[in-house]
């Protein structure tokens, strides 16, 4: 027969990992926010063989004075489609009609198509420049944020919090914390019997100084 202890140990270290792994998608999609990055997935193999298809890209926001040309840019395309380009040329926008759109134009080109980008890129749709890629994490942000993936994701979490709480359940509570349970219960039932000892010795020394009759008063001295 399977050991029950050793079943219970790969059961907690098998929903530990299981744990651990929604923790680590959670911040690398979420959390990296909180320290100011953007995240943004990579839907297009233009810019293989430095990212690839299906990564997720961090992007930092920066000063568009600073890119340079080679630098590699993230920026809104139109709406909310995002691209993400290597940067071959920069100019100054000089077109007073178009000075809302900031200083700078960027012309862009992917690495891996042949020719360069139509329009430019203006100051007002950068959006940053990654700084780190995680390859193919972008096809379980895509799983996540989108049904019914979203929906599995939710089961799922639900189904791993009732694994954590069903170990217990499962293989019997742990002899470790019941026996130290069981130790702290009856360190606490001895405490309160020594207490109830104190108590009912003070309660006797109390009613025994009760009945004790008075001392005699002392008669004064005859003086001479």
């Amino acid at each position: 027969m399977f050991p029950i202890k050793v079943a219970k140990r790969i059961y907690n270290t098998f929903t530990a990992i299981l744990v651990t792994l929604c923790v680590a998608v959670a911040i690398m999609l979420v959390g990296v926010k909180v320290i100011g990055f953007d995240v943004y997935t990579v839907l297009s193999g233009s810019m293989e063989p430095a990212i690839h298809t299906g990564s997720v890209i961090y992007v930092k926001e920066v000063d568009p004075a600073t890119i340079k040309v080679n630098d590699v840019i993230t920026f809104v395309i139109e709406g909310d489609v995002v691209g993400t380009h290597r940067v071959t040329k920069v100019e100054k926008n000089t077109d007073p009609e178009l000075k809302e759109m900031g200083e700078y134009m960027f012309y862009t080109k992917g690495d891996a198509n042949e020719d360069a980008d139509g329009k430019p890129v203006y100051s007002v749709n950068l959006l940053g420049t990654p700084v780190f890629t995680v390859p193919y994490m972008g096809y379980v942000a895509d799983f996540v944020q989108n049904p019914p993936g979203t929906y599995i994701v939710i089961a799922g979490g639900c189904i791993l919090l009732i694994l954590i709480f069903m170990s217990d359940i499962i293989f019997g509570p742990d002899e470790k914390k019941e026996k130290k349970k069981n130790q702290k219960a009856a360190e606490g039932d001895l405490e309160q019997e020594l207490q109830d000892l104190r108590d009912k010795a003070a309660q006797a020394e109390q009613a025994q100084e009760a009945n004790e009759p008075p001392a005699p008063a002392e008669e004064p001295s005859a003086e001479e």
